[in-house]
């Protein structure tokens, strides 16, 4: 097994949720302070709902960096179906997690239907498309983030949901940035969870508009940037 899908443990965050953490890396794939309502607040929230309103005529393309848990596509998912809006979901992850971790997940605001969603995000096999309904497709990518190439202008929204820069500092070398701001439309939306100063001036030398907005419950900041 690769030292970064072993050692992966899940536990239960402050609001209920899962979420698990890399031994490896010693961070956790989400806020401790809460999972379920981290991944609302940045990437539904200030992130998918502000393309929505940008672009309120067209299907919205998202690109994320970090499938993970599973957890941002599926509240995408949902999102896109409240909304009667199409949202094609291109997300990256080179290490998916095993399916026991998958089953451990637990969601309490989940219905039937929709943990049965989740489960097969998961079990949908890599570098597939799939549409769930007239909404919402998804497709994963094996690959790292060094890899792959996007169209410019190809993408709505960038969910950057990599682990922390000071875990895995290469994803956030503006290199890497320039490759993703590269790959979103004009008026695109860019968020994470991070806030770090470094990165807010990278992405103002790569020509965005930067916001530094209130975190999620736990956290003081987070960015939100916009391509001119």
């Amino acid at each position: 097994m690769d030292k970064n899908t072993e050692n992966i443990k899940q536990f239960i965050t402050e609001d209920g949720s899962s979420s698990l953490y890399n031994e490896h890396l010693r961070e956790s794939y989400h806020s401790t302070h809460g999972a379920w309502q981290e991944s609302v607040y940045v990437y539904i929230e200030r992130g998918l709902q502000k393309a929505f309103e940008k672009f309120d005529d067209e299907e919205i393309r998202v690109f994320e960096v970090g499938f993970g848990t599973g957890l941002n596509a599926l509240l995408s998912l949902i999102e896109a179906r409240n909304n009667s809006r199409k949202v094609l979901f291109d997300s990256l992850e080179p290490f998916p997690i095993i399916s026991d971790l998958v089953k451990q997940l637990h969601f309490p605001k989940l219905d039937e239907e929709q943990r049965t969603l989740f489960t097969h995000m998961h079990a949908q096999p890599m570098d597939s498309s799939f549409n769930y309904g007239p909404f919402f497709s998804l497709e994963k990518k094996y690959l790292k983030l060094e890899d792959f190439q996007a169209s410019k202008g190809n993408y709505h929204v960038i969910y950057f949901d990599a682990f922390a820069p000071s875990k895995q500092p290469e994803l956030w070398e503006k290199e890497m940035l320039q490759k993703v701001v590269d790959a979103l439309a004009r008026g695109g939306v860019f968020v994470t969870y991070s806030a770090k100063g470094q990165l807010k001036r990278d992405l103002a030398s790569l020509g965005m508009t930067v916001e530094s907005l209130s975190g999620p419950p736990g956290k003081m900041e987070m960015v939100r940037a916009m391509k001119l």
